[in-house]
């Protein structure tokens, strides 16, 4: 009898732990985390951002984990954003058309991560990491220039157009405040 109740609670413990979703176990430093393979096929977060300003077109992912996040709160431990930067040209509508891709940008969120972040630009606990076009390759931009930007935007997890992609993710229309940069 011991041992069925034993094996019953074995099965259960590992049952649970198979499914539980703690994220990666892994802590992170800025620029450690690797481009995840196949993050095209994730989420879209927001997709041909226009960035006059950088003449740069964005398109972001997020992976399943964040893509469950709510509006109003922080995105779980485990979220990951991949960003990629395309140099653009004006069309003849003004919008910037797509070109070449310049740079991969990953974001990611983990229990103690961003630890080792310079004294007052540590942004929870988000890292950052960037790359060139191959998606491998270090990029010369250090990630204290992601912190920087990121850093005012303690009220939304550190995530820019986090107001539009609740909005426009559960159906509505987000319209930019004029001047609304990234």
């Amino acid at each position: 009898m011991r041992k069925i109740v034993a094996a019953i609670v074995v099965s259960v413990i590992l049952v649970s732990c198979s499914t539980t979703d703690s994220g990666p176990a892994v802590k992170f430093k800025d620029g450690e985390q690797a481009v995840p393979a196949g993050y095209k096929s994730w989420p879209k977060f927001l997709m041909n951002v226009q960035r006059g300003d950088a003449k740069q077109v964005r398109d972001i992912y997020v992976n399943p984990i964040g893509a469950r996040a709510q509006k109003g709160q922080a995105f779980a431990n485990g979220t990951i954003m991949v960003m990629e930067n395309y140099a653009a040209k004006p069309g003849a509508d003004g919008k910037l058309i797509k070109g070449e891709l310049l740079r991969v940008f990953v974001m990611g969120k983990g229990d103690g991560w961003g630890g080792s972040a310079p004294q007052g630009l540590k942004n929870g606990d988000w890292v950052y990491a960037a790359y060139l076009a191959d998606g491998v390759t270090k990029a010369p931009e250090p990630a204290v220039t992601c912190r920087a930007c990121h850093l005012p935007l303690t009220k939304v997890d550190y995530v820019h157009r986090y107001d539009e992609y609740f909005a426009t993710r559960d159906g509505g229309v987000f319209t930019r405040p004029a001047g609304g940069g990234y």
